[in-house]
Protein backbone atom coordinates (compact mmCIF):
# COMPACT_ATOMS: atom_id res chain seq x y z
CA UNK A 1 0.00 0.00 0.00
CA UNK A 2 2.89 2.35 0.74
CA UNK A 3 4.21 1.90 -2.81
CA UNK A 4 0.81 2.84 -4.19
CA UNK A 5 0.65 6.03 -2.14
CA UNK A 6 4.29 7.02 -2.64
CA UNK A 7 4.04 7.05 -6.45
CA UNK A 8 1.25 9.38 -7.63
CA UNK A 9 1.28 7.94 -11.16
CA UNK A 10 0.64 4.42 -9.88
CA UNK A 11 -2.10 5.67 -7.56
CA UNK A 12 -3.71 7.64 -10.41
CA UNK A 13 -3.52 4.66 -12.77
CA UNK A 14 -5.13 2.28 -10.30
CA UNK A 15 -7.71 4.85 -9.23
CA UNK A 16 -8.80 5.39 -12.81
CA UNK A 17 -8.74 1.66 -13.52
CA UNK A 18 -10.84 0.66 -10.51
CA UNK A 19 -13.33 3.45 -11.25
CA UNK A 20 -13.67 2.30 -14.85
CA UNK A 21 -14.16 -1.33 -13.84
CA UNK A 22 -16.88 -0.32 -11.37
CA UNK A 23 -18.71 1.79 -13.93
CA UNK A 24 -18.52 -0.96 -16.53
CA UNK A 25 -19.84 -3.56 -14.07
CA UNK A 26 -22.83 -1.35 -13.30
CA UNK A 27 -23.42 -0.73 -17.00
CA UNK A 28 -23.15 -4.41 -17.89
CA UNK A 29 -25.71 -5.18 -15.20
CA UNK A 30 -28.11 -2.68 -16.78
CA UNK A 31 -27.54 -4.22 -20.22
CA UNK A 32 -28.12 -7.73 -18.84
CA UNK A 33 -31.37 -6.70 -17.16
CA UNK A 34 -32.59 -4.95 -20.30
CA UNK A 35 -31.71 -8.00 -22.39
CA UNK A 36 -33.57 -10.32 -20.05
CA UNK A 37 -36.63 -8.08 -19.88
CA UNK A 38 -36.82 -7.72 -23.66
CA UNK A 39 -36.99 -11.52 -23.95
CA UNK A 40 -40.11 -11.58 -21.75
CA UNK A 41 -43.29 -11.90 -23.76
CA UNK A 42 -45.55 -10.33 -21.12
CA UNK A 43 -44.39 -6.78 -21.77
CA UNK A 44 -45.96 -4.20 -24.06
CA UNK A 45 -44.27 -3.67 -27.44
CA UNK A 46 -43.64 0.01 -26.77
CA UNK A 47 -41.85 -0.85 -23.54
CA UNK A 48 -39.75 -3.45 -25.35
CA UNK A 49 -38.70 -0.91 -27.97
CA UNK A 50 -37.73 1.54 -25.23
CA UNK A 51 -35.74 -1.14 -23.42
CA UNK A 52 -33.84 -2.01 -26.60
CA UNK A 53 -33.07 1.69 -27.14
CA UNK A 54 -31.83 2.02 -23.56
CA UNK A 55 -29.65 -1.07 -24.03
CA UNK A 56 -27.99 0.55 -27.05
CA UNK A 57 -27.45 3.74 -25.05
CA UNK A 58 -25.89 1.73 -22.20
CA UNK A 59 -23.51 -0.06 -24.57
CA UNK A 60 -22.55 3.28 -26.11
CA UNK A 61 -21.93 4.59 -22.58
CA UNK A 62 -19.57 1.69 -21.87
CA UNK A 63 -17.61 2.45 -25.04
CA UNK A 64 -17.38 6.13 -24.10
CA UNK A 65 -16.15 5.26 -20.59
CA UNK A 66 -13.39 3.11 -22.05
CA UNK A 67 -12.44 5.87 -24.49
CA UNK A 68 -12.43 8.43 -21.67
CA UNK A 69 -10.23 6.13 -19.59
CA UNK A 70 -7.69 5.82 -22.40
CA UNK A 71 -7.73 9.60 -22.93
CA UNK A 72 -7.23 10.24 -19.21
CA UNK A 73 -4.28 7.84 -19.10
CA UNK A 74 -2.77 9.47 -22.18
CA UNK A 75 -3.39 12.95 -20.82
CA UNK A 76 -1.57 12.10 -17.61
CA UNK A 77 1.35 10.51 -19.45
CA UNK A 78 0.58 7.00 -18.22
CA UNK A 79 0.46 5.45 -21.69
Amino acid sequence: MELLISNPNIALFWGLTVTLVGKILISITVVMVHTKITKEKHIDGIVLMEMKRERIIAITGIALMVLGYVLELAGNGLI
